[in-house]
């Protein structure tokens, strides 16, 4: 028995000074990586839970962009990262579900590489056309891309993006052959819609919103599932006969692999107590996020699934960035 007694002691010292750190978590300022340049959705996220995470950790928190290769740069940066709680990504859809499934030499695997923290929550698209288009419903469109196949042009904010991605689900669920012209960013890209430069285009509903209010694009069918809190009264792609039809760009928080579960557990719950926040929500519906609670395990079968989801639309659709 007293051999037995030591045994359990040193086993208990030995894994003390593990459980003491997990314990102090954190006892040093926090990082947050934004793969994409400040201002956007991403950026101003991050500012936001960073801010109201700062003060219930009470520790300092940093935000940091390290933008490029469509949030493939920092997003490698934050994989390679000590695994300690201490360094965290502003992920979203293109740098975990689309990405992956256009490029194949990624350097870093989205699903093996992250711990999944939490989903923040989704936006979904809209598809507009100019208000001198023709085009008055979704079914009009689909006519004329028939009609004359290639003809008919939509404007993203880029390649590898949800909004160009939202057009090669659509071409083919829809079987509406239309041909991709892709922009650096939605600013661009929805001005040319406005100036008639290009017929109609995929966009979020925070960027689409004030022009579809001005009267200058009209929004046609919302992208997601369910209808946007923000355009309540435009249909779905769904309801407009485009079946299966379901594309919103969402935002999560990632750590490195191999992140302690304790640390990522604490993460996801004082994240989620900040997305309920009063002040906090009412941003959120700003910029037309829909929120549902969820843990890191079932974040981690949604980005499975999303990658799985892109990876078909990829391949079916012969998706490649030039």
């Amino acid at each position: 028995m007293h051999r037995r007694h030591l045994l359990l002691a040193s086993l208990a010292l030995l894994h003390a000074p593990l459980a003491l750190a997990q314990d102090a978590w954190p006892a040093k300022p926090i990082r947050i990586v934004v793969p994409f340049a400040a201002g956007g959705t991403s950026d101003v996220l991050a500012r936001l839970i960073g801010d109201k995470l700062q003060a219930a950790l009470k520790q300092t928190v940093l935000v940091e962009n390290k933008a490029g290769a469509g949030g493939v740069i920092g997003a490698d940066a934050v994989a390679k990262s000590p695994a300690d709680g201490y360094t965290l990504l502003l992920g979203t859809i293109a740098s975990h579900a689309i990405n992956p499934a256009l490029q194949p030499k990624m350097p870093y695997n989205a699903l093996t590489d992250f711990s999944q923290v939490i989903l923040l929550g989704s936006i979904s698209n809209v598809l507009l056309v100019g208000a001198t288009q023709p085009y008055k419903n979704v079914a009009d469109v689909i006519a004329a891309a028939k009609k004359s196949p290639g003809s008919l042009s939509f404007a993203s904010a880029g390649q590898g993006s949800s909004q160009h991605m939202s057009g090669e689900l659509f071409k083919l669920l829809a079987g509406a052959d239309v041909t991709h012209v892709p922009y650096k960013g939605s600013a661009p890209a929805i001005q040319d819609v406005i100036g008639g430069q290009v017929p109609m285009s995929f966009e979020t509903v925070t960027v689409a919103a004030p022009h579809i209010q001005s009267g200058k694009v009209r929004a046609l069918a919302v992208t997601s599932s369910k209808r946007s809190a923000a355009l309540p009264d435009t249909p779905t792609l769904q309801e407009a006969g485009v079946a299966g039809f379901d594309v919103a760009s969402w935002q999560a928080f990632y750590a490195p692999a191999g992140t302690p579960p304790a640390i990522v557990n604490k993460l996801n719950t004082e994240i989620e107590k900040i997305l309920v926040m009063p002040d906090v929500k009412a941003r959120l519906d700003g910029l037309g996020l829909v929120h549902t609670a969820n843990t890191p395990e079932q974040f981690a079968a949604f980005s499975k699934a999303e990658i799985a989801k892109w990876t078909r639309v990829a391949k079916e659709g012969k998706v490649k960035l030039d």
